[in-house]
């Protein structure tokens, strides 16, 4: 009797060394899909992740190639620009010291001469004051009598070169200050200057 409770007692241990082990093998198998499956979801994200890494660097390549691009614009746009506006006082400057008494006496004839049809009345000569004044004193007389005009000096505050001419009264003026004739010199010279500047840009 004692012998059979020794094999019944060593069978039971058996069967529950057997199903302990089986029981471990079980969650050993399942510990190692849980780990294949973590494995696998890790891979996954690491490859998402690196995707979107190297998409979010094309991006931003992508527009630090485009804030480049129209930053290079900007500046040769505002290069250009103050190019440009150099030109424009370069220019003023260039004109106004041109036009001494004596030229501007010579060019307000020539302009009376060609324009002498603009009307029968007197012809008003708008100059800046110290140029009014010389004038006065040295070419009114000569103009007078080269033009058979009559003409009458009138002071300009907003002049600062040149002059303008009516001929009618002061109800229309032609505009040939330092800055008109600034500008028109500047109009016909911008063109060149601007292929200049795509040029060297293209260098």
């Amino acid at each position: 009797m004692g012998e059979e409770i020794r094999d019944l007692i060593e069978k039971i241990n058996q069967d529950g060394i057997r199903a302990a082990e089986e029981k471990a093998r079980q969650i050993e198998a399942k510990a190692q899909e849980q780990a294949g499956e973590i494995l696998d979801r890790a891979r996954q994200e690491a490859e998402s992740l690196l995707s979107s890494a190297r998409e979010k660097i094309r991006r931003e390549e992508a527009n630090e190639k485009t804030v480049l691009a129209q930053a290079g614009r900007d500046l040769l746009l505002s290069l250009r620009n103050e190019i440009n506006a150099m030109l424009g006082r370069l220019l003023e400057a260039e004109v106004r010291d041109t036009l001494t008494p004596e030229a501007l006496a010579t060019l307000i004839s020539e302009v009376i001469r060609r324009g002498g049809t603009e009307g029968s009345g007197d012809v008003a000569v708008f100059l800046k004051k110290e140029d009014l004044e010389r004038m006065e004193a040295h070419f009114l007389q000569r103009l007078r009598a080269e033009t058979k005009k009559q003409i009458v000096l009138m002071p300009a505050d907003g002049i600062s070169g040149g002059f303008l001419i009516s001929y009618d009264g002061g109800k229309s003026c032609f505009d040939y200050s330092d800055r008109a004739l600034a500008a028109y010199l500047g109009a016909r010279l911008k063109p060149e200057l601007d292929r200049i500047l795509r040029d060297a840009a293209r260098d």
